[in-house]
């Protein structure tokens, strides 16, 4: 279970306070289990910070907290607080990305069930989409609907999920694709054969949408099991 530990302080030396937490970094390297750190400065008062700090695991931070580097981290960020830094220890119980399960509607919804009336709900009027394949770009909708239709013709197929990242409004995906060749494509009459390629798509997003989208997979591997190369 993720566990994340918040850190609240008070201080009028953030930029010494940055400067610590940047040698702890280097110093631990290899060694520490912090998965992400983030600092935020309170709106309404310009010395109150919040540090959210993420591990795998509650055992991890424990662990992390043992380090001698940790101990003298926090002695020393004493020494810049105003009063002791107060923590907050919680196990996280939901984890979701709006935007990463906003994309995945693409993948389960339109991409492998067909449901092509969903698309208008997930990508933007003016959506923008790159394919290394095309040599031209496709804007709106109706590109990823065309694609879509394009693709289910030519194969049934699914998308694995090998990993995805949502940072900011951008999601990437790394993925593997497995098809059977049962339409024409790209003038190459069906062939029945399981076709199998990986590839990376980024999405951006914005507003609740999808609204920028780039693909780069492996075409000459697909080529090659439908027998094209």
């Amino acid at each position: 279970m993720t566990f994340v530990q918040i850190v609240d302080y008070e201080t009028t030396q953030p930029e010494a306070v940055n400067d610590l937490l940047d040698r702890y970094v280097e110093q631990t390297q290899g060694r520490r289990t912090v998965l992400a750190s983030r600092v935020a400065q309170d709106r309404e008062s310009k010395t109150h910070y919040v540090d959210v700090v993420e591990f795998e695991s509650y055992e991890a931070a424990m662990k992390n907290s043992q380090l001698p580097e940790t101990d003298r981290m926090f002695q020393e960020m004493v020494a810049l607080c105003e009063g002791m830094p107060k923590f907050t220890n919680l196990d996280v119980v939901r984890d979701e990305h709006l935007n990463a399960m906003l994309v995945n509607r693409f993948y389960d919804e339109i991409a492998m069930k067909g449901d092509l009336s969903v698309v208008e709900e997930v990508f933007a009027a003016d959506y923008h989409d790159h394919d290394i394949s095309n040599p031209v770009d496709k804007m709106g909708p109706e590109g990823i609907r065309e694609d879509v239709t394009t693709w289910r013709s030519a194969f049934d197929f699914s998308f694995t999920r090998d990993a995805q990242m949502a940072q900011d409004d951008h999601v990437t995906t790394l993925w593997t694709w497995t098809g059977t060749h049962k339409g024409e494509f790209m003038g190459i009459a069906p062939t029945g054969k399981t076709c199998t390629m990986t590839g990376t798509t980024v999405f951006r997003c914005e507003d609740g949408m999808i609204k920028e989208g780039w693909w780069h997979y492996d075409a000459m591997r697909l080529m090659k099991d439908m027998g094209a190369m």
